[in-house]
């Protein structure tokens, strides 16, 4: 399987509202519950009106589309990293996932991933 490295930093948001969310930045995730809204984008897009923040993320993503009848992509990947007591973060869309990892973490996952088969460009 392929990974294709992001070339961005990634910041991990709550926000009051999406009035001030910049949708032109090339990936943005917005996802919204009865207890809070959440954002990941770029960091230099993060909005103004963010009740809580994180930065520091780096992320990969799975090359293709996935069908939604495959089963264990994220469980194989999340094993491999998990085994190295590295955390992350998943983000599904549609076509495929994000893995978001912590920026100190990011190069050592590369090289988990690449010694386990992954081809990551």
């Amino acid at each position: 399987m392929k990974l294709i490295r992001l070339d961005y930093d990634f910041s991990v948001c709550k926000i009051m509202d999406s009035s001030q969310v910049d949708f032109q930045g090339e990936y943005v995730f917005l996802s919204k519950t009865n207890e809070e809204i959440s954002l990941v984008c770029e960091t230099t897009r993060v909005p103004a009106n963010k009740t809580a923040v994180e930065h520091g993320w780096k992320a990969l993503k799975i090359a293709g589309v996935l069908d939604f009848g495959m089963v264990g992509v994220i469980s194989k990947i999340s094993s491999i990293l998990s085994n190295a007591e590295i955390s992350i973060f998943v983000i599904s869309t549609y076509n495929t996932d994000y893995i978001l990892l912590k920026e100190h973490t990011f190069i050592k996952s590369i090289e988990l991933l690449i010694a386990a088969g992954y081809d990551v460009i």
